[in-house]
């Protein structure tokens, strides 16, 4: 059988449902985070990366033009590169003054600077989302950035990185630095001093993604967690009362005594305990009553009925009309032992223990044997079963009889597992598939068992469903391919 790893109970449906909402909203929550601060880290980077250019550029272009190569070098060598750098996070930081921008009336700081910290700390806290991709549009911000910044006269120009790295001013990233197996895309900025003169510009940005902080996700986690238990706990309140009533309700089933349930919880299931209770109540009421009337009726009848006797065997001196008269009486004490069983299985207050169901067979096959009948047993149980060994005997003792009284043999198969089969069959006529439930039915017998010297009263297998379905269980009757019918009992192990 296939496996779903879907749980079964609702409990395990209720955690699960809820525990994969939370992570999906969690993993939503950080997505849209991821986006916003890839946003922010493009904007930010851009707008860095444009004052630096502005103010190199602006500087190179007051330098006289002897002096503007040299300066280029300095620039473009790797260690001036370095010394930038840490001056930029010296500058983030505020430990050196920033220089004026000769446009501008206020250092970086003042004109909406970054926050000193973000320098320093996402390069050893912050780690890639994969499922992130950066925000695009760096060659067209940056452009736009830079164009503002230097005004109308100079010419710029962003592209993907060709030149040599030799020929370009590098530019470090303003917030965090490539690390080892993150790819990264670098850009030229190319510009157009209104000498005709150029500068490139090397900017790099880490692609795909944003940073993300790994204490971000260590947070969630705990969240996860945390709720998961708070889901627990809430679910268990809901599950376990739900579990205690169905349990209840197969004990009254099966006839066993059943306390009220404890009306507490939540309102809905203070009120489904209430039903339940009001329910059990009027249940033990009717078939107290029942009984109560048809034992009444029992004594009434059997009183008219012996006297009946007494007056057919005293009074009547014909033999053969004597023999009639007593075979109707015998008929109609029958039918009143027969009610009288019937619901007497109804409010049986036998107690469940466990029983062998072996022993349980084997007893009523030499029951049926010792009075010549046939019967023959196949199988055996694997352990004993918890039932009411009374209520059973009866029970396979119907079914065994109508199977001799019109399949002339009968024979028991077992078979045990998760639940305990029996099947009784026989080699008679079988039963029309349309009558196969009808004669579950009280005092309902088929045309062929009507003969008095074969029929019953209609009440052994209504009073065998009752017992197997008292046990949780079921009868089932079905024809034979071979020939003959088969009663099949049904007994649930319970796991």
């Amino acid at each position: 059988m296939r496996k779903s790893l879907w749980p079964r109970s609702l409990f395990g449906r209720l955690i699960a449902a809820l525990v994969i909402a939370v992570v999906l909203a969690q993993a939503a929550t950080l997505y849209l985070f991821a986006r916003h601060l890839a946003r922010f880290t493009l904007d930010t980077s851009v707008w860095v990366w444009s004052r630096r250019i502005t103010d190199i550029t602006l500087m190179l272009e007051q330098l006289p033009a002897d002096q503007r190569a040299p300066a280029v070098a300095r620039l473009q060598d790797e260690g001036a590169r370095i010394a930038l750098h840490r001056e930029r996070r010296a500058m983030m930081r505020g430990d050196v003054e920033p220089p004026l921008h000769p446009r501008m009336n206020a250092p970086f700081h003042r004109r909406g600077q970054p926050p000193p910290w973000l320098a320093h700390s996402w390069p050893h806290f912050f780690v890639q989302l994969p499922f992130t991709s950066a925000a695009p549009g760096l060659t067209e911000a940056l452009g736009r950035q830079v164009r503002a910044d230097l005004g109308g006269s100079y010419d710029v120009t962003v592209r993907k990185a060709s030149a040599p790295a030799a020929a370009v001013i590098a530019l470090p990233s303003p917030l965090f630095e490539p690390g080892e197996g993150h790819p990264s895309q670098s850009y030229d900025v190319t510009v157009r001093l209104p000498d005709r003169s150029s500068v490139i510009y090397r900017v790099t940005r880490i692609d795909p993604g944003a940073p993300m902080p790994t204490s971000l996700m260590l947070d969630v986690l705990i969240l996860v967690i945390l709720l998961v238990i708070a889901l627990y706990i809430a679910a268990r309140g809901i599950t376990r009362p739900l579990s205690r009533l169905a349990d209840a309700a197969e004990n009254i089933g099966r006839g066993v005594p059943q306390p009220k349930l404890e009306e507490k919880g939540a309102r809905e299931l203070r009120h489904a305990a209430r039903a339940f209770n009001a329910m059990q109540d009027r249940l033990h009421r009717y078939l107290d009553s029942r009984t109560r009337v048809l034992a009444a009726m029992s004594h009434d009848l059997k009183t008219p009925l012996t006297r009946l006797r007494l007056q057919v065997e005293t009074q009547i001196e014909d033999a053969a009309v004597q023999a009639r008269f007593g075979k109707e009486l015998d008929e109609m004490e029958s039918m009143v032992r027969g009610a009288l069983g019937l619901f007497r299985g109804l409010n049986d207050e036998e107690p469940l223990e466990p029983i062998d169901m072996n022993r349980l067979l084997e007893t009523v096959c030499r029951e049926f044997v010792e009075m010549g009948d046939s019967v023959t047993l196949e199988g055996r149980a694997l352990r004993p079963f918890p039932g009411k060994p009374q209520a059973l005997k009866r029970c396979l003792t119907n079914l065994v009889g109508n199977a001799v009284n019109f399949g002339s043999r009968a024979h028991i198969q077992v078979r045990d597992g998760a639940q305990l089969e029996i099947g009784i069959c026989d080699r008679g006529p079988g039963i029309p598939p349309e009558e196969l439930e009808k004669v579950f039915e009280p005092f309902y017998r088929l045309e062929s068992s009507r003969n008095r010297d074969t029929g019953g009263t209609g009440l052994g297998l209504s009073i065998a469903r009752d017992v197997a379905q008292a046990h949780g269980g079921s009868l089932a009757l079905r024809n034979r391919p071979e020939g003959g019918l088969e009663a099949r009992l049904t007994l649930p192990r319970g796991g």
